[in-house]
């Protein structure tokens, strides 16, 4: 897996690469690329980590696995590429956004604004096999990505975990509490956002925890 990785993340993450399951790993997505259509693009699969240096993060939001649609996924957690309709999830995301703080509805559903200001949107699968959801599950990844979620919980302080849907919690199990703001509620998807997503304002709630530890909220 020839893929750049941000400096920060590559020094804090390299007892992850020398271990059997990211061998693994990498010889399997390695195979998977040259076999099978694969999203998102090879030069994308970290696009989280290069977007947000650990430095960075004051936000992560954690999803399942990229989506599995033509040309969708941009290796965020709900992103999608410009000129792509918004998924459904997304699109109830961006309701409550205006719903919690009032901020106009992007027309697009790309969130890499949101990575460059510290919002870690980090899937625990990187990869998926044009569609096939879950396709990638596994594999090693997840054990990849809580080696992410435990470095941020360890080596940060204050930083919001934005935790939506069951998968997600189970995920953030390892997040210190006594150091950091978890944000649990139903996922955005149409089938749960009704049962306690909408109105659980995510966004607010994050802004006034950043800026009263002093951190420059997000521009949602």
């Amino acid at each position: 897996m020839d893929v750049k990785l941000e400096e920060s993340w590559k020094t804090l993450l390299k007892d992850e690469f020398d271990k059997e399951y990211f061998k693994y790993l990498t010889t399997f997505v390695r195979e998977q690329y040259k076999t099978k259509k694969i999203y998102p693009p090879a030069s994308l699969i970290f696009n989280a980590l290069n977007l947000c240096s650990f430095d960075n993060v004051k936000v992560v939001i954690l999803g399942q696995d990229p989506y599995h649609g033509y040309n969708q996924a941009n290796g965020l957690s709900f992103s999608v590429n410009d000129g792509i309709p918004i998924p459904p999830s997304l699109q109830n995301i961006y309701k409550e956004i205006k719903s919690d703080i009032g901020v106009t509805v992007p027309k697009s559903g790309n969130l890499q604004r949101w990575a460059k200001q510290g919002v870690l949107l980090l899937n625990a699968t990187l990869t998926v096999q044009a569609g096939i959801a879950n396709s990638h599950q596994g594999y090693g990844w997840e054990e990849f990505t809580d080696a992410i979620v435990k470095v941020v919980s360890e080596q940060k302080e204050h930083v919001v975990f934005i935790l939506w849907g069951s998968y997600a919690q189970k995920k953030g199990a390892v997040i210190d509490e006594s150091k950091h703001l978890i944000l649990n509620s139903p996922h955005p998807s149409p089938f749960s956002a009704d049962r306690g997503f909408f109105g659980s304002k995510p966004f607010s709630k994050t802004n006034e925890y950043l800026t009263k530890h002093k951190l420059n909220p997000i521009n949602w």
